[in-house]
């Protein structure tokens, strides 16, 4: 059997090792420092893939999952259960610092991370895949295997509490049932939302509605047709944003992370700043309670409609950043918060033809906020970047990017 030296931790949480012929081989569920066998090793021209077989020396950061499904069902909702927490903060920093000075080409130490203060049960959201009669979470790597799940160990107690009261309800759920999606909203207010092929409708809804309340776990049931936003169709609404609209799963880190983008920016108070990828307006509504005058924009017409309803004051746009940012004017500041998939490359080029001052970048993906950061260095430098932990047992991390013009 190949052995293997695993070094380091990569971007997507694999180990990171050296075959003998110098090619790097990526092994999932290693820890920097392991000595692992190999087996089922797939070879390309320049790297290699393999799992493991059997672990000949421990790796001092290596630790024993506490939730089951991880090793039982090879779960791939985590990928770094096996590592101990110090070794995966330290991960993050470098898979972050790696990608700015590999992709960006700016040569900046490891960032700083801010660790979670909770690193289990923090989720406030779990999304299920249903196929075979299974509902429950996609084993690594294999997109096509599904397991019946018990309990997610990184998910918050309420949201536990409700999939325990689903199960038992199981049979009042719609056949063609795809996806299910539970949220704890900021309310805390539980919310269960059905995803069913071929337009078939959620017809037991009141009664799986009551079943829930009688269970003590009482949630707001919501359908997701094949085309448009989800509809309620058991339970109330409430007062946050409907099912379905994007919101951070780990809020309290997400709240250090956009106060500290803020701060970042500098004094706000009536300068023109641009909330790019505004989401639900919480950015929006920091810049303006500081006297700024904000110009948002969001591609999801429920989050802009949420927004204005808060009463925060601030010049709203709907569409996507790509389209819009040529019609606004002219911003002396601005803050970013794209998808995983990082910036449309015309969104930095506008930002390049009308020169704010500073931008902020908020990316949950190092690669893309690294290809973006490239994009920007004819006119900006970066100055800072700083990690959060929202995401811990997996390898997301955030990052905050602060870049200066000149």
């Amino acid at each position: 059997m190949l052995q293997v030296r695993v070094l380091r931790l990569a971007a997507g949480g694999d180990g990171v090792a050296k075959l003998p012929d110098g090619r790097t081989v990526f092994v999932p569920r290693t820890a920097p420092g392991d000595l692992a066998e190999l087996t089922a090793v797939q070879s390309a021209k320049r790297f290699a893939r393999a799992r493991l077989a059997r672990l000949v020396e421990f790796s001092r950061d290596r630790v024993d999952p506490p939730c089951p499904h991880y090793t039982r069902d090879e779960c791939g909702g985590c990928q770094l259960q096996h590592v101990g927490y110090s070794a995966q903060l330290e991960a993050r920093r470098s898979i972050v610092g790696e990608a700015l000075r590999r992709l960006a080409r700016v040569q900046v130490p490891d960032p700083t991370i801010e660790p979670a203060e909770a690193v289990f049960g923090y989720r406030t959201k779990l999304t299920l895949a249903a196929r075979g009669g299974r509902i429950g979470l996609r084993k690594y790597g294999r997109a096509d295997a599904i397991f019946d799940l018990e309990r997610c160990h990184i998910t918050a107690s309420p949201l536990n509490q409700l999939w325990h009261s689903v199960r038992a309800a199981r049979r009042l759920l719609p056949l063609g049932l795809d996806q299910l999606v539970l949220r704890l909203d900021q309310a805390g207010e539980r919310h269960l939302l059905t995803r069913v092929t071929g337009g078939r409708r959620l017809s037991a809804a009141e009664d799986l509605a009551r079943s829930l309340t009688d269970a003590g776990t009482h949630a707001s049931v919501w359908w997701q047709p094949d085309e448009g936003p989800p509809q309620l169709v058991a339970g109330h609404r409430g007062t946050t944003p409907p099912a379905g609209v994007f919101e951070q799963i780990h809020p309290a880190m997400a709240q250090r992370a956009r106060a500290f983008a803020v701060e970042r920016l500098g004094a706000v108070e009536g300068a023109l700043v641009w909330d790019l990828y505004g989401g639900v307006g919480d950015t929006t509504a920091l810049l303006a309670r500081a006297g700024a005058r904000v110009h948002s924009v969001e591609l999801d017409p429920r989050a802009v409609a949420y927004a204005e309803r808060t009463g925060v004051s601030a010049a709203r746009h709907a569409g996507r950043a790509e389209s819009l940012v040529g019609t606004l004017p002219d911003p002396e500041l601005v803050i970013v918060n794209p998808p995983r998939t990082g910036m449309d490359a015309r969104v930095p080029t506008t930002l390049l033809d009308r020169r704010p001052r500073r931008i902020v970048y908020i990316s949950c993906d190092p690669a893309t906020l690294a290809r973006d950061v490239g994009r920007l260095a004819a006119e900006y430098r970066l100055v800072e970047a700083r990690c959060f932990d929202l995401f811990p047992q997996t390898a997301h991390v955030e990052t905050v990017a602060v870049l200066e013009r000149g």
